[in-house]
């Protein structure tokens, strides 16, 4: 069995990642980090040597965290934490970062750098609500939101969601063989494609949206994995410290 969790980077849904690898008990949990980006959630105050174009990003993710009153990333360590806790092993299953974000940046044409520099700088100033409406419009039409994103920058799109969605989709597939009982703990994005990809294996799957309404006040009753049923609904495997 493969359980797939979606989660967003910015959102308070640790007690939700930890209630479902509780209850699901894996004996493995696949992480969508880098050994590299894994040190910098457990020591934050280090100097990034990732491209500009990452530490922006990640300032982003940071500052938008804060809006929603959590740490960005802390769901990953929610997740590598609760797995040591029972005994799994924690595989970090994502390309490096560092890596991936100079390949992006070498094949990408002029005006799709232009577009991104702007986008990522005007990031700073998009609002919490700006990002709710955007996870609304994601969840409306999520092919239709990943084809326009296609369409304006293709060249992310390939490098950033479908080749990292095969890779990861592949390392799962692996540990499956590996391991009795997977968990992954993935960016909601990266849920449809990879589940398309897992297609011939025995995989259940939790989004996002699943565990930020387990986590609203009206469903603080149930707790982890029981709220969020009630909701509805590196190539090598580096293994974390």
């Amino acid at each position: 069995m493969i359980v797939l969790v979606g989660v967003g980077h910015v959102f308070d849904i640790s007690d939700q990642v930890r209630g479902l690898i509780v209850k699901h008990m894996p004996r493995a949990v696949c992480i969508e980090l880098d050994p590299a980006r894994y040190d910098t959630l457990l020591h934050p105050g280090r100097e990034s040597k990732a491209p500009v174009t990452y530490r922006l990003l990640a300032r982003f993710q940071k500052r938008m965290a804060r809006e929603f009153g959590v740490e960005a990333g802390n769901e990953m360590l929610s997740a590598a934490k609760t797995a040591r806790e029972i005994g799994a092993d924690v595989l970090l299953i994502d390309a490096d970062a560092s890596a991936l974000f100079m390949q992006l940046w070498r094949e990408m044409p002029a005006k799709e750098r232009i577009y991104l520099m702007f986008s990522a700088i005007t990031g700073f100033f998009v609002s919490r609500d700006r990002v709710e409406k955007e996870l609304e419009k994601f969840e409306k039409n999520e092919e239709k939101y990943l084809r326009e994103i296609g369409e304006q920058f293709p060249t992310l799109k390939r490098v950033l969601i479908d080749d990292r969605n095969k890779l990861m989709a592949a390392r799962i597939e692996k540990a499956s063989q590996m391991y009795d009982g997977v968990l992954a703990v993935v960016g909601d994005g990266h849920i449809e494609g990879i589940s398309k990809l897992l297609a011939g294996s025995d995989v259940q799957v939790y989004r996002l949206r699943d565990l930020i309404e387990s986590a609203k006040p009206e469903t603080a009753g149930s707790s982890g994995a029981n709220a969020v049923a009630d909701a509805h609904f590196s190539y090598t495997y580096e293994e974390a410290p």
